[in-house]
């Protein structure tokens, strides 16, 4: 049945979805970089996430991302037309936060009407779910057309906020500017983040870890009930199943548990804390 499958999906690492699950749904991941101390290491590859978060706090030097260059998509895109797909979508991470998007537009270029890249608008599993949503339809059969609009109308239903450890990465990043703007600030605070419509919005923030725990769980039972669920952290493993075990009640069945990928963690750092919903439809 998958050979017959005539929409090939695309997406970048910046998704964060499981690798069982992109077998199971042939998606097809390009990775991004992770750029420490002068070398580039490839994501989900050349460095564990542990492994990442655990070195970051010690770090001299800020670690950089990039993403991967059009050449790369270019070549993915040739390959999935030459064994018989007939089109790609190719989703990713929203194009205000990341020259992801811009690299397998040029490459797109290349291949006429065939190839369509689409803005998530999000991050992470606000991506990730995007993606499956595409795979899934197409294994079903579902036309372009009626692949867009599935989409199109999830990005409506999609929560995602994050509780961050420290203001100190995403300031020290630069890709925010609210929170550039606050450099006279302690940076001990906790501070809210939703991405909405592809910016990172701030929310506030909490002065103490369980405050701010308290606040993830109003935040949680105010938006739910839930279609689906991703409890997202950097190397905060306990604390993430703190929150699952906090809020059991109002959770679906299945529930992801995502240690989110090192490119985003690189702006975000260690210890944060968030979930990405779709809400369930009124």
């Amino acid at each position: 049945m998958s050979s017959k499958q005539p929409i090939a999906i695309v997406t970048d690492s910046t998704a964060d979805i499981p690798d069982e699950l992109l077998a199971e749904y042939e998606i097809h991941m390009v990775n991004n970089y992770v750029i420490i101390g002068g070398k580039s290491l490839e994501d989900r590859k050349d460095i564990s996430r542990e492994e990442f978060y655990t070195t970051l706090p010690n770090l001299k030097d800020f670690p950089t991302t990039a993403t991967a260059p059009a050449g790369i998509y270019q070549a993915l895109y040739e390959r999935l037309l030459s064994q018989g797909k007939e089109f790609i979508l190719s989703i990713h991470t929203s194009g205000r936060l990341s020259g992801i998007l811009n690299a397998a537009s040029i490459a797109a270029n290349a291949f006429a009407e065939r190839v369509k890249v689409i803005d998530s608008l999000s991050v992470s599993m606000g991506l990730g779910f995007q993606v499956l949503a595409a795979a899934e339809a197409a294994r079903e059969g579902a036309s372009v057309e009626a692949i867009l609009g599935r989409l199109a109308e999830l990005r409506k239903r999609i929560k995602l906020v994050a509780m961050l450890d420290t203001l100190e990465y995403i300031h020290r990043s630069g890709r925010v500017s609210w929170a550039k703007a606050r450099l006279g600030e302690i940076l001990r605070i906790k501070p809210f983040l939703e991405v909405l419509n592809g910016q990172v919005l701030s929310l506030g923030e909490s002065r103490t870890y369980q405050k701010g725990f308290q606040r993830m769980v109003e935040l949680l039972r105010r938006f739910s009930p839930f279609e689906k669920i991703a409890i997202m952290h950097t190397n905060a493993e306990d604390r993430a199943r703190q929150l699952i075990e906090e809020v059991q009640d109002i959770l679906p069945t299945q529930i992801f548990t995502v240690n989110v990928t090192t490119v985003i963690g690189s702006h975000v750092g260690p210890n944060g804390l968030g979930f990405t919903a779709i809400l369930k439809s009124s």
